[in-house]
């Protein structure tokens, strides 16, 4: 979850990296290239874009561990805010191993497209990832069985393992992450000590209502706190941009909330119909989210996910919502942001319901390793021997703990590869306290169309030009229909 919007470069400097870094060569380039953040300083790495891709050939020497297999490994990455450390591991376990491990990382929203390009290629994927049982159905028949790998050995829990119908592992979990409303503490702390504040600290937001009190105050109250604190405060909340690299955030991961609430009531994890019992919970944050903002509601189709971060980074705003992906972007000293780390923290998403005041973050998983089942018997061994690698040796825990700052489910990261996170810190603390969980039942959601109907409706709905009955219709009738033309 998630991600830096990908730009596009020159084919040919594409191919110049894949042969330097390693060996690989590049065919059909055009839509690929090295990538940036947008002007905020980070490089997020090569890229593979829309159609377009790359061929892939040769074989790693055997030399060393993981090399007996006399395969190679070719990775489709999801995540291009961890470009460059795959790169660095891939470049690594080659020099160490003599095993070829190429890495290519697809533009932000184009995963599953990159994917169906890529797979129907000579030189596929030889791991590649779904998100849950839905992106599961699409690549059921390309996922290995992995029940029996040293990989699945590590998991510290078989709820990390995504099985198919017949019971087999058909992907791993390696990352668990946490969403929620990040928040900086010092601008609240701050907001605590006005006259008449809404709360005397931050600790006091549990619910919908308080969260919306703090909210509306601040907004009202820019001038007064920029001038008391030396701010420059545009909104209370980031903007909600709906631009492709930021509308993801509302469409599936504020959708979340509804539907998870919806499950529990009705006991299950998944349905061919919503009822859509949470839909006006849903629509009452939005609303603050459009209300109390660093920008108008018509702006926000343009509005990107960068912007937002940089609205937050330069403490421009007090709330923005996502997940503990961010705080590498956020203290990443590239940036140039104000915030500090040990300035922020993460809440809950409350949306009012009762009894909120229990509940946690939300915590879960979309990312889940597959190993391709049509893959050469030694391109699978070799595959295997990389990501056993990754999960045990120093060089690999380390990469995902600290330079990734991944939570992992393996049962090889010990406390000196915890990664050092704020937002992980709070999701532990909220753990302890109780609260309970919010789980990630998005990953049931019926299509990716469906997605982009809500999000179409929640844009026409911020902009004026549409009611919220017609994200209703979207979310309710959309599902009903998207679900049974998956299931035809």
């Amino acid at each position: 979850m998630r991600r830096k919007l990908v730009s596009m470069a020159l084919a040919s400097v594409l191919t110049a990296a894949f042969f330097a870094g390693c060996g690989k060569a590049a065919d059909d380039a055009g839509d690929n290239g090295n990538t940036t953040n947008d002007g905020n300083g980070t490089d997020s790495g090569t890229s593979v874009e829309n159609a377009g891709g790359t061929e892939h050939g040769g074989t790693g020497t055997a030399a060393g561990s993981g090399a007996a297999s006399g395969g190679s490994v070719y990775y489709l990455n999801f995540k291009p805010e961890q470009n460059d450390a795959w790169q660095e591991l891939a470049e690594l376990y080659t020099e160490q191993t003599g095993t070829e491990v190429v890495v290519i990382t697809a533009a932000d929203g184009t995963y599953e497209q990159t994917l169906k390009s890529e797979i129907a290629k000579t030189e596929a994927p030889t791991l590649f990832q779904v998100n849950g049982p839905v992106g599961l159905a699409n690549w059921e028949d390309y996922c290995m069985d992995l029940s029996g790998s040293e990989l699945y050995s590590h998991l510290t829990s078989g709820d990390y393992a995504l099985k198919n119908d017949a019971g087999e592992v058909a992907g791993i979990a390696y990352v668990i992450e946490t969403y929620g409303i990040i928040y900086n503490k010092k601008i609240l702390e701050d907001y605590c000590t006005l006259e008449n504040a809404v709360i005397g600290t931050p600790e006091e937001i549990d619910d919908f209502d308080t969260l919306k009190a703090v909210a509306d105050d601040i907004q009202a109250r820019r001038e007064e706190i920029n001038d008391t604190f030396g701010y420059e405060l545009k909104g209370a909340f980031t903007s909600a941009g709906m631009d492709n690299s930021s509308d993801w955030r509302f469409k599936t991961h504020l959708a979340n909330l509804p539907i998870y609430y919806e499950y529990r009531d009705r006991g299950i994890d998944s349905t061919d119909a919503i009822e859509g019992t949470y839909l006006n919970q849903y629509k009452q944050i939005w609303d603050l989210y459009l209300t109390d903002a660093t920008c108008e509601p018509g702006l926000l189709s343009s509005k990107t996910g960068d912007e937002s971060e940089s609205e937050f980074g330069m403490e421009e705003a007090v709330f923005y919502q996502n997940g503990t992906w961010e705080y590498g972007n956020l203290t990443n000293p590239d940036n140039g942001y104000l915030v500090a780390a040990e300035d922020m923290s993460m809440m809950p998403v409350y949306i009012g319901v009762e009894g909120e005041e229990n509940q946690g973050l939300c915590t879960g998983s979309e990312n889940y390793w597959c190993v391709n089942s049509q893959a050469s018997p030694e391109d699978q061994q070799a595959t295997l021997d990389f990501l056993n690698w990754v999960i045990t040796s120093d060089e690999g825990r380390d990469s995902m703990a600290n330079d990734m700052g991944f939570t992992t489910p393996f049962d090889t990261f010990g406390e000196e590869y915890t990664a050092d996170n704020v937002f992980i810190r709070a999701d532990a603390a909220y753990t302890a306290a109780g609260k309970i969980p919010v789980t990630w039942n998005f990953s049931t959601i019926p299509s990716e169309t469906w997605k982009d109907g809500v999000g179409s409706a929640l844009l026409e709905y911020a902009q004026g030009t549409g009611s919220w009955d017609a994200v209703v219709t979207a979310f309710v009738d959309g599902w009903a229909s998207e679900y049974a033309a998956a299931h035809e």
